[in-house]
């Protein structure tokens, strides 16, 4: 699947979100996420015959909580639904290193060689993100307008993640594991 396409199919729901959230308001917009996540899904599978993890589940959260917003007519329930993920995945990731497993590694082995340091403390820096950024959607929705919330998911969350993404690079150049290339 072309870079394109999968920059289309992450980020389309979402800004559509943003859009339709601006003309029609968060019900209609929820209503429309929810389509446009299920068809960028379907989509995802159709070109690649696999759905990630990631997307699986963030698209999950999104019918489930989407949905109960529809149903009730509630809009808590789509605000909520960061700070369920975002604390989902942080349990995971700090449930899974004390059981001795780093669900970090196994998601993202295939993109990083790292040696087991520093995939631990790539973990715990990802696990305290995402419990920062579920304290920082509660401190959003709960004091802001409506309006602004779906602003700050759409245009904070994402550049957010890139930046702390950005961040971990001097870890991960400081662990990574040179792979030898096989001789030919």
């Amino acid at each position: 699947m072309s870079q394109g396409l999968k920059l289309v199919l992450e980020a389309g729901p979402l800004l559509a979100f943003f859009v339709v959230n601006a003309k029609m308001g968060i019900i209609v917009a929820t209503g429309v996420l929810i389509v446009l996540t299920l068809a960028a899904l379907a989509v995802s599978y159709w070109k690649t015959r696999r759905v990630p993890t990631m997307p699986l589940v963030a698209g999950g959260m999104v019918l489930v909580f989407g949905g109960l917003t529809v149903l009730f007519e509630d809009e808590t329930f789509i605000k909520i639904k960061p700070t369920v993920v975002y604390t989902l995945f942080a349990a995971a990731i700090f449930i899974g290193l004390g059981l001795g497993r780093n669900y970090l590694k196994t998601l993202m082995e295939s993109a990083l060689t790292l040696d087991d340091e520093g995939w631990r403390k790539l973990a715990i820096r990802w696990g305290l993100f995402f419990v920062v950024m579920a304290v920082v959607n509660e401190a959003v929705w709960r004091t802001q307008t409506t309006d602004m919330w779906v602003n700050f998911k759409v245009f904070g969350f994402l550049p957010i993640t890139f930046i702390f993404a950005f961040a971990q690079l001097p870890l991960i150049m400081r662990h990574q594991v040179e792979t030898e290339e096989p001789e030919t």
